[in-house]
């Protein structure tokens, strides 16, 4: 494996930048076009878990211990983490999305960084972290008034997919798993778990869908975030470490903010793009120690 170069891992961090924000609003897109978050979820793992499946037994990580793969196969962009995020984005807006499930992730890490290696935040940490809350605050203030439940239910599932996420960022870092090794267990087996369950038990509406957003929903899914992605964020784990791995992931909020207003129509207010701002500038801060 070859040393930690920063160059690399911030050319992979615009690669993340740009499909995770396409994610969040071609996803929403496809839930408001009447696609199941199931459906979604599942039209990933068809793709992806096809492509990695040839190379499955040569990229497998022999070296991580059983319970370490299991960790990674379930906190990382898989099954669960998706149907958190698809679910949530049926419930909510593109911008809910990008600014509570990766504006979260950096005080995530930070705490779990806390937790395992008892590292005390610095003083940027916590600033950025202030700053994160209050933008989020700032965002949901006038969809919890008017929204209710639905968006409270969103806002969860995007904050619990976030911690998720975090997990896996981290162990990426501390185990060194390479990209092809992230592509085989977390492709492999989410696709042989949750297709046959999507198929026998759970609802699904894309028989009725038009074909073309299914082929687009296919393509997206399957290519995008679970697979490209799955690649790049490795890279950008690995060559920056967890922490500015989760800040730079918050610059997400702004682009698929602004990615969603000519996609899906969806106009933050003043206060809500006040609160993106607010967001990003903690993104700023976060990156500021790195």
């Amino acid at each position: 494996m070859t040393a930690p170069n920063v160059r690399t891992g911030l050319l992979a961090a615009i690669g993340v930048l740009f499909v995770w924000s396409g994610f969040i609003v071609f996803s929403r897109a496809g839930i408001v076009a009447g696609l199941t978050p199931y459906d979604l979820v599942a039209m990933r793992f068809m793709v992806a878990g096809t492509l990695t499946l040839p190379f499955a037994i040569a990229w497998w990580p022999r070296h991580l211990p059983v319970k370490v793969q299991v960790l990674l196969a379930a906190a990382g962009p898989g099954a669960i983490y998706s149907t958190m995020m698809f679910t949530g984005l049926g419930q909510s807006s593109a911008a809910y999305g990008g600014v509570f499930s990766n504006g979260a992730m950096p005080i995530f890490t930070m705490l779990l960084v806390l937790i395992v290696t008892r590292t005390k935040p610095g003083l940027y940490d916590l600033l950025s972290a202030a700053v994160i809350v209050a933008g989020g605050v700032m965002v949901a203030w006038r969809g919890l008034n008017a929204g209710g439940d639905n968006v409270a239910t969103g806002i969860t599932l995007f904050i619990a997919a976030s911690a998720l996420i975090s997990i896996y960022i981290y162990a990426i870092r501390h185990w060194q798993v390479t990209p092809k090794q992230v592509l085989a267990v977390v492709n492999i087996p989410n696709a042989f778990v949750f297709l046959p369950i999507w198929w026998t038990a759970l609802p699904s509406t894309m028989a009725e869908a038009d074909w073309e957003i299914v082929l687009a929903q296919l393509a997206f899914q399957g290519l995008g975030p679970g697979f490209l992605a799955l690649i790049m964020f490795a890279m950008v784990a690995y060559h920056l470490g967890p922490t500015p791995t989760a800040a730079i992931s918050a610059t997400v909020p702004a682009t698929a903010a602004l990615l969603a207003v000519p996609v899906l129509g969806e106009i933050p207010t003043g206060f809500e793009w006040a609160g993106i701002v607010t967001v990003s500038l903690g993104l700023a801060l976060a990156m500021r120690k790195r």
